[in-house]
């Protein structure tokens, strides 16, 4: 398994850039990882669970927290924080970074959802 040398949030870009000892490197939205959060709020608790989170356009990053040598716990401006993200599973956002854009586009489609968060009546 590969090991991040650099874990570095842009908060202007609301980019998270992880790079590998192996070379490969990604950058990662904050929405991205905001809406395949591993979290059992976001996963669903079994296969076909997983909760659509909308209205995520503008959600940044407030803390990266180390978790053991294994992961990090993202903390997001939105008061999401029980995510614990893998070193693996950066690594699968990162190499599955486009599909799963575009099936989160396509399920807020289809939903009739948005990026965008909901104005107060």
């Amino acid at each position: 398994m590969s090991r991040p040398t650099e874990l570095r949030y842009s908060r202007a870009g609301r980019v998270l850039h992880v790079a590998f000892d192996d070379g490969a490197a990604f950058d990662l939205p904050a929405e991205l990882l905001r809406v395949e959060s591993p979290s059992a709020e976001v996963q669903g608790h079994g296969p076909g669970r997983k909760t659509l989170v909308p209205g995520r356009a503008h959600v940044g990053i407030t803390e990266i927290l180390p978790e053991g040598n294994y992961a990090v716990r993202l903390v997001f401006d939105d008061l999401h924080d029980t995510g614990i993200y893998s070193w693996s599973y950066l690594r699968e956002l990162g190499e599955r970074r486009e599909e799963l854009w575009d099936a989160y586009l396509e399920a807020l489609e289809a939903g009739g959802l948005s990026r965008e968060p909901q104005r107060a009546p």
